[in-house]
C-alpha cells in the first residue's frame, strides 16, 4: 500500500524534529510533595533494626557488625547538611552530595567512596531522567534519590528478611542497589524495543508520515541521551571490582563485577536498538525516494500520451488556408484514429515498463 502524500520531505521533517527540545536539554521534572528521608535505620548483624532520626545518626556508627542506611529522596540543603553533620563528613563530600550530576561518576575519598548513577524511567513514549548517590562508608550507606528514580524499598525489604546479606555490609548492599537500578535500565529498553517494533511495523505497512518522522528522530536521540548515561556505569562498577578501596571489602568487589557485566549487556541492547531505528529511518528514506521516482515517471508518461493529441491539434488548428486534409471527407476520422492509435501505443509501452 502506498504511503499517505507528505506535505514535506523527510529531510523537513527530520529538521523540524531536531528544533523541539531533547529530553536532556528539557527541564527537571519537579520533585513530587513528600518526606525528603525515606529511611533511616541501624542494624546488628543484619537484625534488631532501629529506626533512627536524622539528628541521632551518629550515636549509631562505629558499633561493631552495624550498618546505618539512611535513605534521601529530593533533600533539601538543611537536610542534606543535617545527615553530613552527623555520619561527620568533609566538606567535599557534601560540596559532590549537593551538586547535580549529568554524567555518572566514582570519587574516592579514602575513607567513603561515592558513585553517582544517572536514573531512566520511561514515562509514555519518553525517558526522564533522574540521579542516584551512593555514599559508602565503612559503616554506613547514604542514598541520595533526585528525580526520576526507583524506590530502594524493594531492595531494603528483601535484605531485611535476609539478614546474612545485610550484614555484609553497605559495599554490599551498595551492589544490590546498583543491581536493582540495571532492572530500571532493562524495564526502559523494553519500552524503547516497543516503540522501534511500532516504528519498523508501520514503515513496513504504509510508510511513515511526518509526525511519525519526527517521532522517530526523538526516539533516536533519546536512545542516544540513554546510552551516554548507562554506558559509564559498566567502566565504574568495573573499577570498584578491581580497584581497592578503603570501603569495599574484597568478598564484595565479584559482585560489582557482576554489576558490570549486566551494565554491558543492556548497552548492548540500547545500541542494537539504536542501529534498528537508523535502519528504519533510512528505509523510510528510500522508500520516499522511490515514491517520488514513481510518481515522477507517471508525469512523464501522461505527459508524453498528452503530447501527441497536443501537437496534432496544434497543427490543424492553426488556421492555415492550404490544408487539403480539412476539405478530405476522411480527414477527422483518420486524425482521430492516428492520435488514438499513437496514444493507446505509447499507453501500452508505458504500461509494459512499469511506469503507469
Amino acid at each position: 500500500m502506498a504511503a499517505k502524500p507528505r506535505t514535506e520531505s523527510l529531510r523537513d521533517a527530520a529538521a523540524n524534529a531536531l528544533s523541539e527540545p531533547d529530553a536532556d536539554t528539557m527541564a527537571p521534572p519537579v520533585p513530587a510533595p513528600g518526606p525528603e528521608v525515606i529511611a533511616s535505620a541501624a542494624y546488628t548483624k543484619g537484625r534488631d533494626k532501629v529506626e533512627v532520626p536524622l539528628a541521632e545518626l551518629g550515636a549509631h556508627l562505629g558499633r561493631r557488625d552495624g550498618l546505618l542506611w539512611v535513605g534521601l529522596k529530593d533533600p533539601t540543603a538543611e537536610t542534606l547538611a543535617l545527615a553530613a553533620d552527623q555520619l561527620g563528613l568533609e566538606p567535599q563530600v557534601i560540596e559532590e552530595l549537593q551538586a547535580p550530576h549529568r554524567r555518572p561518576k566514582i570519587l574516592d575519598f579514602g575513607s567513603e567512596v561515592l558513585v553517582v548513577a544517572i536514573t531512566v524511567e520511561v514515562a509514555g513514549d519518553r525517558p526522564a531522567f533522574g540521579e542516584t548517590q551512593l555514599l559508602i562508608g565503612n559503616d554506613f550507606l547514604l542514598t541520595v534519590r533526585r528525580g526520576a528514580t526507583a524506590n530502594h524499598h524493594e531492595v531494603r525489604s528483601r535484605l531485611e528478611k535476609l539478614p546474612a546479606q545485610l550484614a555484609r555490609g553497605a559495599d554490599f548492599v551498595a551492589s544490590e542497589l546498583l543491581d536493582l537500578l540495571i532492572d530500571r535500565y532493562v524495564a526502559a529498553a523494553r519500552q524503547f524495543e516497543a516503540g522501534v517494533e511500532a516504528v519498523e511495523q508501520k514503515l513496513m505497512l504504509r510508510g511513515l508520515n511526518n509526525a511519525e518522522i519526527r517521532k522517530l528522530y526523538r526516539l533516536r536521540r533519546d536512545l542516544l541521551r540513554t546510552h551516554t548515561l548507562v554506558a559509564p556505569l559498566a567502566e565504574i562498577s568495573r573499577r570498584l571490582s578491581r580497584v581497592e578501596m578503603h570501603p569495599i571489602d574484597a568478598q564484595s568487589r565479584p559482585y560489582y563485577g557482576e554489576v558490570a557485566d549486566r551494565v554491558l549487556r543492556v548497552d548492548e541492547l540500547f545500541n542494537s536498538l539504536r542501529e534498528a531505528l537508523a535502519f528504519a529511518f533510512e528505509a523510510g528514506l528510500m522508500i520516499g525516494q522511490a515514491q517520488q521516482t514513481d510518481t515522477t515517471r507517471r508525469l512523464a508518461a501522461w505527459a508524453a500520451i498528452l503530447a501527441v493529441p497536443t501537437a496534432i491539434a496544434g497543427v490543424y488548428g492553426m488556421n492555415f488556408k492550404v490544408m487539403p486534409e480539412l476539405e478530405w471527407t476522411f480527414g477527422y476520422p483518420v486524425v482521430m484514429a492516428v492520435m488514438f492509435g499513437i496514444c493507446g501505443a505509447l499507453y501500452r509501452g508505458f504500461r509494459k515498463a512499469g511506469w503507469l
